[in-house]
């Protein structure tokens, strides 16, 4: 199993404080939360990772490798790797958008590992097969676009068009917009449509059933200008235990992006407390 991955990783911050892993959304890669990295770097130390079908990281053998599943028990058998080398048991953990799914799931499997979670803009899952069937349906619609997309300008249009969604906000009208569109250019589309077509919010494993079995830490970050992702967030913090909602006003589905410095804020906040 382990075998058919190559993941591409950055450590960074100081080796001497707690250990945060950040795991990326759609289209992200290891850069996605540079600015946040760069503020927090002395108080923490930070593992970024390319997830199956983003950035660097290499996946080898059929496309299965790039479903939840076999993405989350890939990634601990790293994670129990490199905790071993910094002579760790736990660590801290943020996932954003398809990351944040990816969190979720790996904090109710893997639950001995991480100590507390922040899920920025995620959800479990779909619980219906009917919205299952339709997102499916949906997700295989932008696939083909992605799949059309021959050189950087075509790549680009999308990725334009894709930023036009509510659920983004005004995200195009921020000062750095332009940089995230060159971040996400290093992707590679043909890629990009694999992990959307096995790792998408409809084929991935529901876990709505499984919330009621959380035991670790949770922290649901959402905006207050997302309100698809604030219902959704309301929902996982009746039903998770040991979780609490944060509402960050006047911002969208990319926190982390638009508002860094309350997003960091938040982080010390939540993983410095004492619980």
């Amino acid at each position: 199993m382990f075998d058919n991955y190559q993941f591409n990783y950055i450590f960074s911050g100081n080796p001497h404080k707690p250990l945060i892993i950040f795991l990326h959304g759609f289209m992200g890669n290891t850069g996605e939360f540079d600015e946040v990295i760069s503020i927090i770097a002395e108080d923490f130390y930070c593992l970024t990772i390319d997830l199956p079908g983003h950035g660097k990281t290499q996946v080898f053998g059929s496309d299965e490798y790039y479903q939840m599943p076999n993405t989350a028990k890939a990634l601990m058998k790293l994670l129990d790797k490199l905790l071993k080398k910094l002579n760790l048991d736990q660590c801290f953990l943020i996932g954003y958008s398809m990351g944040g799914r990816l969190a979720l799931y790996l904090a109710l499997h893997f639950p001995q590992y991480f100590t507390k979670v922040i899920l920025e803009s995620a959800s479990p899952g779909l619980a219906t097969e009917p919205e299952r069937l339709g997102r499916i349906k949906r997700d295989g619609q932008i696939a083909r676009k992605l799949s059309r997309t021959i050189n950087p300008e075509d790549f680009t249009i999308f990725l334009t068009n894709w930023y036009s969604q509510e659920i983004f906000g005004n995200i195009k009208t921020h000062t750095q917009f332009s940089e995230l569109i060159k971040q996400r250019l290093q992707n590679d589309p043909k890629q990009l449509v694999k992990s959307l077509k096995m790792m998408g919010t409809g084929v991935q494993p529901s876990l709505w059933s499984k919330l009621e079995t959380n035991n670790v830490l949770l922290l649901l970050l959402v905006g207050e200008l997302d309100p698809k992702f604030v219902e959704i967030n309301t929902k996982i913090q009746q039903k998770a235990k040991y979780s609490q909602l944060e509402i960050v006003r006047d911002t969208a589905h990319n926190i982390h992006f638009a508002k860094p410095l309350e997003f960091v804020s938040v982080v010390k906040n939540f993983f410095v407390t004492k619980s």
